[in-house]
């Protein structure tokens, strides 16, 4: 073999040999199932795999959907990692998860982590009310749920389905508390139904009211600075009445294809510098306890300046089902 054909041939087992490993680089890769919206997505998943070189591939739905399709592919998970559900819907399907001990569980709350490690919190939302103060000014807004209450509301008050998310089932169970619970509670809520304009996802909630569409909506906090801090006129309502601190978090799905750059996911999400990142782009408030929000954007008040509830989280985790039954018929009622 003339030296021109040895070096060809070198140069063949050279790239023959390199074959395997561009592959399996280009093999690392994350199926995340998220609740959020782009903004936030787009932020951490860019992050994630600039610094990881793991490529995400997002599955984007509200939260009520992503767990049905959980529960659907439990005996084959074709996804990694489900994020952005609420404690009550990570409680609910624990089964579905693989334990994993975050090198930053640590830095959060027992009370935002489960006990055997099935799931861990990454934010807290605070219930809120937003306003756009365009089409309905500053001082003629409601202080709060009670106010929501009056007919000359109907159709003008944005909300999401509580089928479809954790944090509007959570609302509506913390009214009927609120209201009295029980029939006099629910009594309440009806009333309440039939002023909402019910949505799919809690996304088209801020962007109904940040866009002008409705005047009010029935959010999570970090929707009424974040749209703010892009010009629009919304103002943010801490209920005078009382609100709840929601968390949400993240959870390694059981038997999933790729169990290595999951917990890398995970680990990255919730650290310190990654979260400072996240409230300044996005306004979420962090499960963490090491970051002043003093220092960081947003203006997020402190929670012990509010006046919040107490709630039985757990009691309507229970019965949740049942519950779900009869905000569908309530629902329908409202129509």
């Amino acid at each position: 073999m003339g030296p021109t054909r040895r070096c060809i041939a070198a140069w063949g087992l050279m790239f023959a040999a390199m074959l395997p490993v561009a592959a399996q680089a280009q093999q690392k890769k994350v199926v995340i199932y998220t609740s959020n919206e782009s903004t936030l997505n787009d932020l951490v998943f860019a992050a994630f795999t600039k610094e990881t070189g793991i490529a995400v591939e997002p599955v984007v739905a509200g939260s009520g959907v992503v767990i049905r399709r959980l529960q659907a592919e439990k005996e084959r998970p074709l996804g990694d990692i489900v994020w952005g559900i609420s404690r009550s819907l990570l409680q609910t399907n624990k089964a579905l998860f693989a334990p994993y001990a975050s090198k930053n569980k640590d830095a959060i709350p027992v009370e935002y982590r489960d006990p055997a490690d099935l799931w861990i919190g990454n934010n807290l939302h605070l219930l809120v009310i937003l306003q756009n103060t365009k089409i309905l000014p500053a001082d003629q807004g409601p202080k709060g749920w009670n106010d929501l209450l009056d007919p000359k509301w109907k159709g003008k008050i944005a909300f999401t389905d509580p089928a479809n998310s954790g944090s509007a089932y959570t609302t509506v169970t913390m009214l009927v508390d609120l209201w009295g619970g029980g029939d006099a509670g629910w009594k309440k809520v009806g009333q309440l139904f039939r002023n909402l304009k019910v949505l799919n996802r809690s996304s088209l909630v801020f962007q109904g009211v940040g866009n002008g569409e409705y005047p009010l909506g029935i959010s999570l906090e970090y929707a009424g600075p974040m749209w703010a801090a892009g010009g629009a006129p919304v103002k943010t309502i801490y209920p005078a009445d009382g609100t709840l601190a929601t968390m949400e978090g993240v959870a390694i799905i059981r038997n999933g294809p790729d169990p290595e750059e999951a917990r890398a996911f995970v680990d990255f999400v919730n650290r310190k510098d990654v979260r400072e990142m996240i409230l300044k782009a996005t306004f979420r408030r962090p499960t963490r306890t090491d970051l002043d929000l003093a220092t960081l954007p947003g203006g997020l008040p402190p929670i012990g300046s509010l006046k919040m509830l107490s709630y039985n989280e757990d009691a309507w985790t229970d019965k949740r089902k049942e519950t779900l039954e009869k905000i569908k018929d309530l629902l329908q009622e409202s129509r």
